[in-house]
């Protein structure tokens, strides 16, 4: 099902959130207006924003709020893109060239610095210190997780689970306080504010897993950057540790080889070994309990059209293709 549909209950909120996301962008310094609008209009799935949404369309009703939290979430999301882009030295997101390829390295970070004190100014207007907390400690944790990464960069000998702590802090912490936020602010029970709040760390969990596997096996015009990217940069990623384990003697030599060295001179090897391995498949099937999980830990709330469409999410999210 296209996400157009899943999202079909809260189009008019999303358009309600497209509108904070445009006004709250303006600056008086005509640059940081260039490069913000480029990313944010750029294309993307909107998942981040819209989970606060539906989050919130389980517990009440959708309000103001949430239209502000949901932007302060895109910011967020947008502030990671535009730093990762530089440190990863991307030159391809979403089928499109990089703020940095077009802006340069300097306008990048520093915009993104400009989108994320933005976002927070927005939280401080919602005045809920439990949204500030929430908030706060997910950047916090964003950044850690960033660096957790760069640390990994080139180890061939990182376990499954540090590579699961990355994902889970660089990726999935952002989907698990879109999913509190809504929550709160509808002043769910603190039980129901934690099940929404699994539902979103394992959505995000599952989310990353299968970006790892198409960065193996997707089409670069569909999933919007180059094949190979995180192997370029040297990323220790789950398919890659799982053929590593799994292959013979050369495929795991030539696999180590590639992490620790980077670059793509020998990808069409390392993407045999991944695909004769069944690595993507042992990707995508816990991506697909990850999923399921998330969807277990909301299946006690009342049935409504917002608790399908997360679980819906669920379902695009391991089956998409970009």
């Amino acid at each position: 099902m296209p996400i157009e549909s899943i999202q079909a209950c809260i189009s008019a909120d999303m358009r309600a959130v497209d509108e904070v996301i445009r006004n709250r962008l303006h600056s008086e310094v005509a640059l940081v207006n260039q490069v913000a609008e480029y990313i944010v209009n750029s294309g993307g799935k909107r998942m981040r924003p819209a989970l606060v949404l539906l989050s919130a369309g389980c517990f009440g009703e959708i309000t103001h709020q949430h239209h502000e939290l949901a932007a302060v979430v895109e910011f967020i999301h947008t502030a990671t893109l535009l730093h990762d882009d530089v440190v990863d030295d991307s030159s391809m997101r979403r089928g499109k060239a990089t703020a940095n390829t077009l802006f340069g390295n300097a306008a990048s970070v520093l915009v993104g610095d400009f989108v994320y004190s933005r976002a927070f100014q927005m939280m401080v207007g919602v005045q809920n210190m439990r949204v500030m907390q929430v908030l706060a400690d997910a950047t916090n944790i964003i950044a850690e997780g960033e660096v957790l990464q760069l640390l990994n960069c080139h180890d061939a000998d990182i376990t499954d689970d540090a590579y699961l702590k990355v994902i889970q802090y660089k990726t999935a912490k952002l989907f698990e306080a879109a999913t509190r936020l809504g929550a709160i602010i509808c002043g769910a029970p603190s039980q129901d504010e934690a099940a929404m709040a699994e539902y979103g760390m394992r959505l995000g969990t599952a989310f990353q897993l299968i970006d790892d596997v198409l960065d193996f096996s997707g089409n670069s015009s569909e999933i919007g950057k180059n094949l190979g990217d995180d192997l370029a940069e040297g990323k220790p990623t789950l398919p890659l540790l799982y053929a590593m384990r799994h292959g013979s003697p050369e495929q795991s030599r030539i696999i180590r080889h590639a992490i620790e060295y980077g670059g793509l001179d020998e990808l069409a090897l390392v993407m045999e070994a991944v695909r004769d391995t069944g690595a993507l498949e042992y990707v995508r099937a816990l991506a697909k309990s990850e999923a399921e999980a998330g969807c277990q830990a909301i299946s006690h709330l009342p049935r409504s059209n917002y608790r399908e469409a997360l679980v819906e999410l669920s379902t695009f999210a391991i089956n998409r293709n970009f």
